[in-house]
């Protein structure tokens, strides 16, 4: 529903889709047991066990501390070298031998693509998925465009269509310099519905656009569903003069096949489906400049042209 407070809306499209969350990092070091115990201060430690070591000394009946250490010299030498030895039981993994010289390792080959599927995004269909694309081509243009709105035919929630390949190019030129806009969808006696369309061109052979109901978008910015997919195929757009346009509009997401219609003939009469009109080009271009002059009102009056 559309009312005149949506001023900012390029602004509130363009942070929908950030949720920054602050995150507490908690700094801690850790260090080796074996360290602490190994590489302190000799006189520290002697100082501590002073008394304990006088004691021990008495009870061997030697003269002093200094007496004890040198009977037993040969052990606590003994000891130190144990010390430094890596202990089986301990939690800190020995530290890595250090590489050989002599050994080379050889990378580990990358494995080449051998279909089309492997560089298919999910969700994306190749025109192969469709139809038999070399038979195709040897068949005169009316001919394929009999045979494709034939192959969708059946399908109540599909959209096709065959475009010109020099108005696709006019097309294809504008999504690239404005990949988001937004379209008003009427509804009958409540104003009218905004839709977000973004443009995404995923394989050498497809442009896609998808379709979301701008609410939704706002709210779950890059993870809202859309309710309507158009592909254009560009197989045959070289050898035959056409692109052919398939689409379909996801069955209990709020938008009827007409609709989806709707929003199509729309997004042909902004992105050059047709004639160039100076009033769209400057709404296409103050919706991607977040321009604060866009007006919702005059992208409504000019999506209700007929031409």
């Amino acid at each position: 529903m559309i009312h005149r407070g949506t001023l900012a809306l390029r602004y509130t499209i363009g942070r929908g889709a950030l949720n920054i969350r602050y995150c507490q990092r908690r700094w801690a070091q850790v260090h080796d047991v074996r360290f602490l115990a190994t590489h302190q201060q000799p006189d520290k430690i002697a100082e501590k066990y002073r008394e304990k070591l006088q004691e021990k000394a008495k009870a061997l009946r030697l003269k002093d501390v200094d007496e004890l250490k040198t009977v037993y010299k040969d052990r606590i030498q003994a000891q130190k070298k144990s010390a430094s030895l890596v202990n089986p039981n301990s939690p800190f993994p020995p530290p890595p031998p250090p590489p050989q010289a002599t050994q080379r390792t050889q990378p580990t080959p990358i494995p080449e693509a051998t279909s089309d599927k492997l560089s298919t995004p999910p969700g994306i269909k190749l025109l192969s998925s469709f139809i038999d694309v070399p038979k195709t081509l040897e068949l005169p243009q009316k001919e394929i465009e009999y045979i494709w709105r034939l192959r969708h035919a059946s399908d109540p929630r599909s959209l096709c269509a065959v475009i010109p390949q020099a108005t696709y190019s006019r097309i294809e030129a504008t999504a690239k310099r404005h990949p988001q806009f937004i379209l008003p969808l009427p509804r009958e006696g409540q104003g009218a519905e905004i839709h977000f369309l973004q443009w995404t061109f995923t394989t050498p052979t497809t442009a896609t656009v998808l379709f979301t109901h701008l609410a939704e978008f706002k709210m779950r910015g890059e993870f809202s569903q859309p309710h309507t997919t158009v592909t254009h195929h560009l197989d045959l757009a070289e050898p035959k003069g056409l692109v052919l346009l398939q689409g379909t509009v996801v069955d209990g997401r709020g938008m009827t096949v007409d609709e989806g219609k709707w929003l199509l003939m729309c997004l042909q009469k902004f992105y050059g489906g047709g004639e160039e009109k100076v009033e769209r080009k400057k709404l296409l271009e103050q919706f991607s400049q977040g321009d604060g002059d866009f007006k919702v009102e005059e992208l409504l009056e000019e999506a209700e042209k007929i031409v």
